[in-house]
């Protein structure tokens, strides 16, 4: 099997396994409890947090520990909205992940107003728009991805959150940096110190599911999203999982101490990817390819065929990607990130995302540039919306000229 699905989540590391395994067996208890193995569990659970917190360049008690992103998210905004009631304007884009975009959706419905900032044909944000949409006094939260999950493109979050600082520093500035922690230095001391809110997950960066994180920078006025016990520091209610805690911090751990070579390497193997199949298919769009982009991603729309017949042909050649359009979730409308890209119509349900990783090899890359072309020839031949004969999409000079 080749797997090249890494935005959806990635292969726990063996090291992320072995550190895991005991606080599964043996190293079970209850880090809240008084007894002697209940607190060397607690001082395991300190540490981890401290890695935690080095690794982005903050303090260990700007770290809550979560279930995953879209809890970090919630948390972060449902948050924000509660502690400061008098201010009812939230900024957010067109292209931010459901558990942001529906999280404002939803203050919408109570009657928050809410900006979506659209972006250009690459994914880049749209500044001008941003900056206008600014407002002292009544912006309550900006939130803002640091990179895309679909497309990969990155947004200057340092530039951004450092206007919204300048034009009023009482705004909250929330980033979802679920794709990019670990693959793009973040340092909350450095680069990130405007930022206030910052959301991840342990599943996206080789640690299990089921743990995530909120930066929370000090003085930061955000009420708890989950009552209950103290955990926390009385900030999330429930007992922490300890070991995929310990996970996630040693995934940090693993991931800093081969960044520089990882990311190189992963970046590498993208462009040839990249190339290859520019190089070998007539018709293609490059999604996001004129914005900065994430090193391990690439999302390519095929004119003239469906994104979900793509999928199932790869996975004939047991090799899982996924598809930028919505489709293969049940819904027959495109992707709302390649929607507000303006992705040609001819083109954008025919979208394959590759996401790479520390494990992809050049050996998989390989592979793909062989079957990759085969299938989207053999998909466009059977397209009623493909000239055979011609070898490319019927009236596409109308289609092109439209778009």
């Amino acid at each position: 099997m080749i797997y090249i699905d890494n935005n959806a989540t990635t292969a726990v590391a063996p090291e992320v396994f072995d550190a895991v395994r005991p606080f599964l067996t043996s190293e079970y208890f209850n880090p809240s409890s008084l007894y002697e193995p209940a607190e060397s569990v607690q001082k395991i659970l300190t540490a981890a947090r401290g890695r935690v917190a080095a690794n982005l360049g903050c303090e260990p008690r700007e770290i809550l520990f979560t279930s995953c992103a879209t809890e970090s998210n919630n948390a972060a905004i449902f948050g924000a909205a509660a502690a400061n009631p008098k201010r009812k304007q939230i900024i957010t884009t067109t292209v931010e992940h459901p558990a942001v975009l529906e999280v404002c959706r939803e203050l919408a419905r109570r009657g928050y107003t809410v900006a979506e900032i659209p972006v250009d044909k690459a994914g880049n944000l749209d500044l001008a728009e941003f900056a206008r949409a600014v407002t002292p006094g009544e912006t309550l939260l900006v939130s803002v991805m640091h990179a895309n999950n679909e497309t990969g493109v990155i947004f200057p979050i340092e530039r951004l959150a450092r206007l919204v600082k300048q034009i009023d520093p009482e705004i909250i500035f929330h980033t979802d940096a679920t794709q990019s922690v670990t693959k793009i230095p973040i340092d909350l001391a450095g680069n990130f110190s405007q930022v206030d809110l910052l959301s991840f997950s342990g599943h996206k960066i080789h640690a299990p599911k089921g743990v995530g994180v909120l930066y929370i920078r000090r003085g930061t006025p955000l009420r708890p999203f989950l009552f209950g016990g103290h955990q926390e520091s009385g900030r999330r209610g429930g007992t922490e999982n300890v070991p995929y805690i310990v996970g996630i911090a040693k995934a940090m751990d693993l991931a800093a101490a081969t960044h520089e070579e990882d990311i190189a390497r992963i970046e590498r193997l993208r462009n040839r990817l990249e190339e290859g199949i520019t190089a070998k298919i007539p018709y293609i769009e490059v999604n996001g390819k004129g914005a900065p982009r994430m090193p391990n991603t690439l999302n390519i729309a095929c004119h003239a065929i469906e994104g979900e017949g793509i999928l199932y042909s790869l996975n004939e050649y047991k090799i899982c990607a996924s598809s930028g359009s919505a489709c293969t979730s049940g819904s027959l409308d495109p992707s709302h990130v390649l929607s507000a890209m303006q992705v040609p119509f001819t083109a954008i349900h025919g979208s394959v995302r590759f996401s790479l990783s520390r494990y992809t090899t050049d050996g998989e890359i390989d592979r793909i540039l062989e079957v990759f072309p085969g299938i989207v020839s053999n998909l466009r031949s059977m397209s009623p919306y493909w000239n055979k004969e011609k070898n490319e999409p019927v009236s596409f000079a109308n289609w092109a000229q439209k778009n």
